[in-house]
């Protein structure tokens, strides 16, 4: 990692801590994984100067990326990705979570190969981003690229478009039934994204 690449995570990791976004404890994954770390970061979207900080970062890191549109999936990211469209001069549209799944409704559309950017606060294992590129694609749009603020998924989650993230976290994470002595003492708790 060069010596921007850590200035842009130390920064990232300061805004985060400063709004006491980044949680210890045993925590439930959106995948259903376990962790000792959890990144909420609604904490972190209650400043908003942060939020335009966190987006121009995401942006500088796109490197031009051609898009119409920003996508963000309910709930997480729906304050970033805002504010990526703004900073971009783009439209912003969200997906809504129904039973459990993603879907394109309040009269959104796309326009068959409109070119879309998915915003996505923290991924794991990328189940809600992959969810994400298929419901546009299944609406006849274009998914370009990913953006995340923190990929926690040690390099594993990959899609068929580039990933751009702020900050790679390798938090350790631990399947339900195969949790460290440290964690099994603490009662879990699913804080929501």
């Amino acid at each position: 990692m060069n010596t921007m690449q850590e200035a842009t995570q130390e920064e990232v990791l300061s805004l985060f801590r400063k709004s006491g976004a980044l949680l210890q404890g045993h925590f439930i994954l959106r995948s259903g994984l376990r962790s000792a770390y959890f990144f909420q970061c609604a904490r972190v979207c209650e400043d908003l100067a942060a939020v335009t900080r966190l987006a121009t970062m995401l942006i500088d890191k796109l490197d031009n990326v051609d898009c119409e549109t920003v996508v963000a999936p309910a709930m997480g990211a729906l304050c970033l990705g805002q504010e990526v469209a703004r900073q971009l001069g783009k439209r912003f549209i969200f997906l809504d979570k129904i039973d459990g799944k993603l879907e394109l409704r309040r009269g959104f559309k796309f326009k068959p190969g409109e070119k879309v950017l998915i915003v996505e606060d923290v991924i794991t294992k990328g189940g809600r981003v992959q969810e994400s590129l298929d419901v546009t694609r299944q609406h006849a749009a274009d998914p370009v690229a990913v953006t995340v603020l923190v990929d926690r998924s040690q390099g594993q989650a990959r899609f068929d478009v580039p990933l751009v993230s702020l900050l790679e976290m390798s938090f350790p994470v631990y399947e339900p039934d195969n949790l460290p002595e440290e964690l099994k003492n603490i009662p879990a708790i699913k804080p929501g994204s």
